[in-house]
């Protein structure tokens, strides 16, 4: 298959990429490096089958593909806080140019959106008939109300044109390629103790959210993409829930850091739980998450370190 992946040199869209190269089909890698980056990719540009190509999606963009993998957008609040407007446009514009292209070659296309269209929920696990609770004037309402939107025009482009469409719910994903400024959980932990500074806890700790890693993830979206009976929206999570407190600790023992743990105001709209419920994804894909926090922490834990001893 000729495969196109927005925001393929990012954390997640490296990954994917390296499973369909994995997977013999041609991949076309469109990213604007503004939070993907050239070493996420660089081992598969002498790949005959790989071909990237610097663009932003807020921009019309034209490919002969097969399938359309959307998951161009900054994830982390500090990355889709710095420029709001350009996330929404990027969540919404992004959505439209890959739909545009879609309708016009017949190709199948895959939302990546996010749990974050749940907001802070009054539902727990969330199931994806849930419509959320979300504030549309806070901010992070440029990354949830963008990754809705999109959701919106996946599924009016699939009434009216009969687009083939697919939409993926992820939930808190970690692993190698994360930006050590990246600002999520994960990352933010791992490097502090790394460095030995204070692990920073925003609340008092008890917040709870659930961390698929990163390998899991990816076969949930191609499981997703390749079977033909559901449009989704699809879950895909790791349904096991951990409190920011549990997650230090765990990261403190793994890297045997002296780091201290600082408790921080909470900032505005910060979910105080997050669980998905998978039951769909387990009866529809036949796919639930295999490596455990610990396992997947590790595999992190090391990236991480060669990461900063290489900067």
């Amino acid at each position: 298959m000729r495969i196109l992946v927005t925001g393929g040199a990012g954390f997640l869209g490296s990954h994917l990429c390296d499973r369909l190269i994995d997977n013999d089909d041609e991949v076309i890698c469109v990213d604007n490096f503004f939070t993907g980056r050239k070493e996420n990719i660089a081992h598969l540009v002498p790949n005959p089958k790989f071909e990237v190509v610097e663009h932003d999606v807020i921009e019309p963009f034209e490919f002969e593909v097969d399938q359309i993998y959307n998951l161009a957008c900054p994830a982390s609040p500090p990355h889709y806080q710095f420029n709001p407007i350009r996330t929404i446009k990027t969540s919404i514009m992004g959505a439209m140019n890959s739909l545009g292209l879609a309708k016009r070659v017949d190709a199948r296309v895959l939302q990546a959106s996010t749990s974050e269209v749940y907001g802070d929920p009054e539902v727990h696990p969330q199931p994806e008939t849930y419509k959320g609770s979300v504030n549309p004037i806070g901010i992070r309402a440029c990354y949830d109300e963008g990754k809705r939107c999109a959701e919106t025009l996946f599924f009016d482009y699939y009434r009216e044109n009969k687009v083939d469409i697919r939409v993926a719910r992820i939930f808190n994903t970690y692993g190698p390629r994360m930006l050590p400024d990246d600002g999520r959980v994960v990352s933010n932990f791992i490097v502090q103790a790394l460095k030995e500074e204070n692990i920073t806890i925003y609340g008092n700790g008890e917040q709870t959210r659930s961390f698929c890693y990163v390998d899991d993830l990816v076969e949930g979206l191609i499981r997703l993409m390749n079977q033909t009976d559901q449009t989704g929206p699809i879950n895909i999570g790791n349904p096991g829930e951990f409190t920011i407190l549990e997650l230090a600790e765990q990261i403190l023992e793994k890297t045997q850091s002296k780091s201290k743990i600082t408790f921080h105001p909470l900032p505005g709209d910060d979910p105080l739980q997050r669980q998905p419920d998978i039951a769909l994804a387990k009866k529809a894909l036949d796919w639930e998450p295999k490596i455990a926090l610990a396992e997947g922490l590790q595999k992190t834990i090391n990236y991480f370190k060669e990461e900063l001893n290489s900067h």
